[in-house]
């Protein structure tokens, strides 16, 4: 709590004027003083109740009161004058608050703060000022802002003026011996500033004054006190910035009578002897280091010692130079900064010193650099490129390189800005010179390169980071406002170094959206899109577009991976998705489900747009993913693949028909029986099986006359029979040929009625009777017997069904030798001797 508060509490009531009483409350540090000149208008102040209230030119509100406080006259702020006292009596304890003017009663009355401090008289308090200091003045000089400090010591031989003070300065602190005042005046109508002093109980005993000197070049005064005591001493001790020196210069001085001694000047530097001087000795002069100014009195017959003093602090050593000149660079400026403000670093323009240099366009300069490691120092080149009619602007674009600079330029060079100015109803567009572009995502990929530049629009939006890389998949950026590029260097890299080209720059005509993007996609890798100043939010009311390139034999899968969308205030905040060639649409607004995935099977356009959102933001991060589709080659085969099947179909059909056409028109009168396996001129089986034909088929059998040879008994007894066996196998002994088909035969026989009938080409025995008989295959050889004939004594078939032969043999038949040329009839033959057989 300020000592107002503690000390001091004063309830306004009424205004300040005639007949309008005023509260005020005193506690037991605090009282106030409020009087007027002997000179002056008939006004008095009334301190009291009505009834019995005192009126004079002066009145005291002691400690610890309170009383009402009235005017006799209408203006009483320009006549009187209000003191408020606080006594700080730490002779015995101290604890006080800092010390602060923060009156706020009587502002339209000159006041006069006083603060009494004391200490035992062996001691010495201080005075510890905020970071801005104070600045001691002449006792003729004014403050800037009307509030001047006064400060007084007392001893046993009187007061001692110390001196006059002002808020921002060098000095920091103040030691007074054993009782002091310290005096601020503020003018009426002025409200004190918060300007707050520490104060406390000194260690040693002396009066001593600290002041920090600033860095770089500069003249400081300092005045001693008025009527040093005889045989005294007042100190100053003085904080330098490294790597600087100083020179001190008497610049008035008052020497008293001395009845003994000498006055004395004694400098004093850490780890050195002390050096004394004299008033009229030649002071210090470029020296380096703290150090500290003992003026010591003489024993003073008569007069008083007085001495005002400056010292000049500046850099030491040799600062470097160099010229730039910018006069045929154009549209380029050069700005010069300090990483580090607490480096000793020191520039200057034009032997001027400079926190940071600027050097305009079309211009050249000085410049200076005193111990300024290039590391600490951040040099940055800005050119401005303005296209004023798109006529006029090139129609090939504009190559951004980084210009040559001057040599003697130390500090690397870490930025170069590019402001690109676009014409009205125009745009300008961004490539790559050397492919493509690489837009570094945060946290998802970044630029792998040394080098990449920033793309900001002229409202402040970060576009995006862009760098030139082989996997780029970016052929072109459309921006229909004013941007800047900058280009950076990560590490210690100098942009100076960079000979490549950073983006090739052209301007056009105005494009609908506020940004487009031409994008074609990797297979290898995915492709990430994200709206500006993303993660950020998209600008409101703002459009966005992406024109995706897919290959033709690629189809594309975009994920809308991180999405947030806000809360519309105006409009509708909407994604589109339209193929290219298609007039369908498909869209999404904020307040409905997106879906997040979708397959597109060609080059499509992505278009995005913000409103004027009420709460949230509009930023989105996509993927988009290339997916092979079926390959051209495979789709011919398979197209190949059916049509072979479509025709073996149709061949298969057709085939069939003519086999049938030609099974039905078939007219075969006799069969070719080889020595071998039997087999027809024609084909290898018969047109027709006995089932199908009637050639076994009989109106009526005599038995007896069929049969009846075979119950003829030989002499042999019951059970023989005389005649050829019928119906058994025998097995041939006889070469074996195999079958030959004659090509004519088919031709030149001509059939009969019996043109279904089986016909040997060797003539049977007289004894042979016929039977109905099923086709030769295979099973009809000598390894082979029908079970359907030895079920019974006849031979005969018990039961109708499919042969159901059983192996005689566990040899495999062999092939049947070709038979030779002599052993074969004329068909004509053959047929004749089946005839007579029959």
């Amino acid at each position: 709590m300020s000592w107002l508060h503690l000390g001091l509490l004063l309830v306004l009531t009424a205004h300040t004027a005639e007949g309008n009483p005023v509260t005020v409350t005193t506690n037991s540090y605090t009282k106030v003083t409020i009087s007027r000149p002997a000179e002056g208008p008939n006004c008095s102040v009334c301190v009291g109740e009505k009834t019995s209230q005192t009126c004079a030119t002066k009145q005291v509100i002691t400690l610890s009161q309170t009383t009402q406080v009235n005017f006799t006259c209408s203006r009483p702020q320009d006549i009187f004058t209000i003191e408020i006292n606080r006594d700080f009596d730490c002779s015995k304890t101290c604890s006080y608050d800092s010390i602060q003017a923060d009156w706020s009663t009587f502002q339209d009355f000159n006041r006069i703060f006083t603060w009494d401090m004391k200490v035992a008289a062996s001691k010495s308090f201080q005075l510890v000022f905020p970071s801005s200091g104070m600045r001691q003045i002449q006792s003729s000089e004014e403050c800037p802002d009307k509030q001047v400090y006064s400060l007084l010591m007392y001893l046993r031989t009187g007061p001692v003026n110390i001196g006059k003070f002002c808020q921002n300065g060098t000095i920091t602190r103040m030691q007074i011996v054993w009782k002091g005042r310290l005096t601020l005046e503020v003018a009426k109508g002025t409200t004190p500033s918060s300007f707050a002093i520490k104060y406390s109980e000194a260690v040693d005993s002396a009066v001593a004054i600290d002041a920090v000197l600033p860095r770089g070049q500069s003249n400081t005064d300092f005045f001693s006190a008025s009527g040093i005591p005889a045989d005294n001493t007042m100190t100053w001790n003085f904080v330098l910035p490294l790597r600087h020196n100083f020179t001190v210069d008497f610049v008035n001085y008052t020497q008293p009578e001395c009845q003994s001694k000498q006055v004395k000047v004694i400098y004093k530097q850490t780890n050195m002897a002390a050096v004394e001087k004299t008033v009229l000795d030649q002071q210090p002069t470029n020296y380096q280091g703290n150090f500290s100014l003992a003026l010591r009195n003489c024993d003073v017959k008569s007069g008083a010692l007085f001495l005002q003093f400056r010292v000049s602090v500046f850099r030491s050593g040799f600062p470097d130079l160099c010229m730039v000149d910018l006069q045929s660079a154009e549209g380029l400026s050069l700005q010069i900064e300090k990483k580090n403000q607490d480096h000793f670093c020191e520039m200057g323009v034009d032997a001027v010193v400079q926190e940071k240099i600027v050097v305009p366009a079309g211009s050249k300069a000085n410049l200076s650099f005193l111990d300024c490691p290039k590391d600490n120092l951040l040099l940055t080149a800005t050119k401005t490129i303005e296209c004023v009619s798109l006529s006029s602007c090139p129609v090939a674009g504009t190559l951004l390189t980084i210009p040559v600079l001057d040599s003697c330029l130390s500090p690397s060079l870490r930025q170069f800005r590019w402001v690109l100015n676009v014409p009205e109803q125009g745009s300008v567009e961004l490539s790559s010179p050397q492919g493509s572009l690489y837009q570094s995502v945060p946290g998802v990929q970044e630029c792998d390169g040394l080098l990449s530049a920033l793309v900001s629009v002229a409202d402040g939006v970060d576009l995006g980071r862009f760098c030139s890389a082989s996997k780029g998949i970016i052929q072109k950026i459309q921006i229909s406002s004013n941007i800047t590029v900058t280009a950076s260097a990560d590490g210690d890299k100098d942009l100076r170094q960079e000979k490549a080209p950073i983006l090739n720059v052209s301007f056009s005509s105005e494009v609908t959206d506020t940004f487009i993007y031409t994008v074609s996609p990797l297979i290898s890798t995915p492709a990430f899109l994200m709206t500006p100043n993303w993660p950020g939010a998209m600008k409101p009311d703002s459009t966005m577009s992406w024109i995706v390139n897919v290959p033709e034999e690629y189809g594309a899968q975009l994920c809308f991976s991180n999405v947030s969308l806000p809360v519309c205030r105006n409009n509708h905040a909407e994604i589109k998705i339209q193929e290219r060639g298609s007039t369908l649409e498909t869209g999404f607004r904020e307040d409905e489900q997106l879906v997040l995935e979708h397959n597109i099977f060609r080059s499509f356009s992505l278009n995005m747009s913000n409103c004027e959102p009420e709460e949230g933001k509009f930023a989105i991060l996509s993927k988009i993913s290339l997916q092979k589709k079926p390959g051209k080659l495979l789709s011919i085969i398979l197209g190949v693949v059916g049509a072979l099947l479509v025709l073996l179909i149709i061949l298969l059909t057709v085939v069939c028909l003519l086999v049938r056409k030609k099974k039905r028109k078939s007219n075969r009168s006799s069969i070719y029986i080889p020595k071998g396996t039997a087999s027809l001129p024609g084909d290898a089986t018969f047109p027709k099986t006995r089932a199908d034909n009637e050639s076994h088929v009989y109106t009526s059998i005599d038995e007896t006359m069929v049969y009846g040879h075979l119950l003829q008994q030989d002499g042999s007894g019951p059970g023989h029979f005389n005649g050829h066996q019928v119906d058994g196998y025998n097995a041939f002994t006889g070469p074996m040929d195999k079958t030959i088909k004659d090509p004519g035969y088919e031709q030149n026989v001509e059939r009969g009625p019996d043109k279904d009938s089986f016909r040997p080409f060797l003539a049977p025995p007289e004894s042979f009777i016929p039977r109905p008989h099923t086709p030769l295959r295979h099973l009809d050889s000598l390894d082979y017997e029908d079970r359907r004939m030895v079920d019974n004594v006849l031979y005969t078939f018990k039961t109708l069904g499919e042969a159901n032969p059983i192996r005689l043999s566990a040899v495999e038949p062999e092939l049947l030798p070709e038979p030779e040329p002599d052993d074969f009839s004329e068909p004509e033959q053959f047929d004749q001797e089946y005839d007579d057989a029959m």
